[in-house]
């Protein structure tokens, strides 16, 4: 039976990518891999757009070094089998980038393969601080922020806005929902105020009726949700088919309509944390236009996947190779202009992008209502 099982993740990994194969002479082969299906594949969809447009628009362009880009989409469905089993397919086709994964669980197995490979990984959305902090190896980058800078934002948030109300911490018990909740307690706590309650549940259910019934019950006005947008919006959902009108807060797996389209009106007032909009870097106006003109809204981790693209592309002209360990060099001595803003890597891998804010659903569109505090040092 295990046997079989191998052999069924090693088939879904080879459907799940499209394109692969290193290409020519005359190409240099990368890869976006993502969640292209299942219940996270609207940022499959994001990660997939900001890949193909960066790749369109760097050939457009010459290329790199002389060469132009061949693309290949991996889907690893957030599945860390599938990851593992894509980032082997992506390793040997020859692969010089991955721009992925989306979920920690996913990228953080997936690493330990391409640490071994003559390759460079940059997420554009990992953001479990394990992925750095144990860096599989010195290959390994994200251009997003960590949890425990989204966490500490909401945290100190919270504790600032709602000192007088009851808070409970539910989260999914996912790598990236299990340690987003944990960094936003732990801030909270630290700026004086304690959670009222604390639950977990099981990613892909429909029915939360149950914990819905004892956040009720506990008097709980005040939801910090560590998990994706779909049991987040069902989880409102069922809150006010119960006549709760608790507000619900969370992390960057909101930042997608999706979540709306779930909620409808019953998502007002939602509360989440995400980088400052790139879509507002004025250095990305024309790269807006142009998504949208194709009717493709740069939400979410769209520009943050072009971003990744466009660092490995100056690394490479920096370094002028793209083989790894010089492309490993050019990303730790560079300062990269990305459509996301200029950053650089610190030694762990993580950029030094400005960090997160809060924002609030309302309407069918998020905004910004907190402002981040100034951007880190080096």
């Amino acid at each position: 039976m295990q046997r079989i099982t191998g052999l069924l993740i090693a088939l879904a990994a080879t459907l799940a990518v499209s394109g692969c194969g290193g290409g020519d002479d005359n190409t240099t082969p990368v890869a976006v891999v993502g969640p292209i299906t299942g219940q996270y594949a609207s940022f499959g969809a994001q990660m997939k757009n900001g890949g193909e447009m960066a790749v369109a628009d760097i050939n457009e362009a010459g290329g790199v070094l002389g060469k132009k880009l061949d693309l290949s989409i991996g889907d690893d469905a957030c599945d860390p089998k599938q990851a593992v089993a894509v980032a082997n397919q992506m390793t040997a086709g020859g692969a010089k980038l991955v721009a992925g994964h989306y979920c920690s669980g996913s990228s953080i197995p997936a690493s330990k393969v391409y640490a071994d490979g003559d390759m460079v990984q940059i997420s554009p959305a990992s953001t479990n601080p394990t992925f750095t902090d144990d860096r599989a190896g010195p290959n390994i980058y994200r251009v997003c922020g960590r949890d425990d800078q989204q966490g500490g934002i909401a945290g100190k948030y919270l504790a600032a806005h709602f000192a007088d109300k009851n808070i409970a911490f539910v989260d999914d018990k996912t790598a990236y929902g299990k340690g987003l909740a944990a960094e936003t307690k732990r801030a909270m706590g630290e700026a004086g105020k304690q959670a009222a309650m604390e639950e977990s549940i099981t990613a892909g259910e429909k029915d939360y009726s149950a914990l819905v019934s004892k956040l009720k019950h506990a008097n709980i006005d005040i939801i910090y949700f560590g998990g994706d947008h779909t049991e987040a919006g069902l989880i409102i959902r069922q809150m006010r088919d119960q006549g709760m009108n608790a507000i619900l807060m969370g992390g960057d797996a909101l930042i997608t309509q999706e979540f709306w389209s779930i909620t409808g009106d019953a998502g007002e007032g939602t509360l989440m944390t995400f980088s400052p909009d790139p879509r507002k870097n004025p250095a990305a106006a024309d790269l807006v236009k142009r998504f949208k003109d194709k009717g493709i809204e740069p939400e979410g981790y769209v520009l943050y996947t072009y971003a990744a693209l466009q660092a490995w592309k100056q690394a490479a002209e920096k370094a002028k190779s793209v083989e790894r360990d010089e492309i490993v060099k050019a990303l730790n001595d560079t300062e990269f202009d990305t459509v996301v803003g200029k950053f650089k890597f610190n030694e762990t891998g993580d950029p030094n992008l400005p960090p997160y804010a809060v924002y609030r659903w309302s309407n069918g569109t998020y905004d910004q209502i907190d402002p981040p505090a100034a951007a880190p040092a080096g």
